[in-house]
């Protein structure tokens, strides 16, 4: 069995490497086993190799936040879940040919799901909903603003809100995404820099922007602050900058809330049947083709290098996917 390993944290593509692992065994009475058939690389994965990651276990390691599987075998106390079906599941170390887990922590998939959509599922969907439900109570005509809209998450974020009736202002920092987020239902696409906050205000005619949702970190965090009406919440989810969070005194002035956020608290502050009902809904919106997610590439694990070089390039059109055991 092959899977990634990495022994010493650093530059993604030098550290991670592909090696020879022994197999994962039979199902235990409550485990199941499947054969991954893709995962994603996503930022917090390379930050991972990095070891700027918040998690950072002892090494050698093995990264990756999700995948998806197809079960090959159940222990004799597995009930709902069958050889054959596709699931994901809440564990990491997912860059590897084939996991053993407990079932508890799987999830079954409905049957006609894209795979590679389905690689994706644990993470940006969930994420996306979280930020919108989890910090202020948005109404229909309410407006939010975020940054690096053409992301996963972000483009995600605009279907959601979209089927709540909430209005999206969207930043992003290339213009020729402009048209595809606008064709998802983004109202406003603005591109960032100086004047955002005007600009923003403008977009939202005036509307207060109750809400905004920041990828960046840094001085981006500070100007999606700076967007929001009194008392409004700028959340910061992620930091492509690798810089802290800088905000404005106007900003603190104008009762500004700061928030972290990780979808890791956020799914804890839900019950498991919660957890099971929100990917359940994800997985049939995945499904239907109500989310979507592009991809800009798959390697075979043998090439995970050149993956992680090509999953850190800018301009890219969609995420990098692996596909340990083959084409799909």
């Amino acid at each position: 069995m092959r899977k990634i390993e990495i022994a010493a944290y650093g530059v993604p593509e030098e550290v991670a490497q592909c090696v020879e692992a022994p197999d994962v065994g039979a199902p235990g009475a409550g485990d199941i086993v499947f054969d991954i058939l893709a995962f994603p690389i996503n930022p917090a994965d390379l930050s991972f190799c990095r070891g700027t990651y918040r998690l950072a276990p002892a090494l050698p390691a093995t990264p990756g936040g999700e995948c998806v599987g197809r079960v090959t075998a159940i222990g004799s106390a597995v009930s709902g879940i069958n050889p054959g079906d596709l699931v994901i599941h809440m564990q990491r170390e997912n860059w590897a040919q084939r996991r053993r887990v407990p079932a508890t922590d799987a999830i079954p998939l409905p049957a006609g799901i894209d795979l590679k959509q389905a690689a994706m599922l644990r993470i940006n969907p969930a994420t996306a909903f979280c930020l919108l439900e989890d910090h202020v109570a948005l109404k229909p005509g309410d407006w939010v603003i975020q940054d690096v809209a053409n992301s996963t998450v972000g483009r995600h974020l605009i279907v959601l809100a979209g089927q709540k009736g909430v209005h999206t202002i969207n930043v992003v920092r290339r213009s020729d995404v402009t048209a595809e987020l606008r064709d998802l239902g983004a109202d406003a696409v603005l591109e960032d820099g100086p004047g955002l906050a005007q600009r923003a205000k403008a977009a939202a005619a005036g509307a207060p922007i109750r809400l905004g949702i920041d990828a960046i970190s840094g001085e981006a965090f500070g100007r999606i602050a700076d967007c929001l009406a009194e008392g409004g919440v700028a959340v910061n989810y992620g930091g492509l900058s690798g810089e802290d969070p800088k905000v404005s005194r106007s900003a603190l002035g104008n009762g500004v809330a700061l928030m972290g956020f990780n979808l890791g608290r956020g799914l804890a502050k839900r019950s498991t049947e919660q957890v099971r009902a929100l990917y359940a809904d994800l997985a049939r919106q995945l499904r239907d083709g109500k989310l979507y997610a592009p991809v800009d590439a798959t390697y075979p694990i043998e090439q995970i290098k050149q993956a992680l070089v090509h999953a850190q390039r800018r301009g890219r059109h969609g995420k990098v996917l692996v596909l340990p055991n083959g084409p799909l």
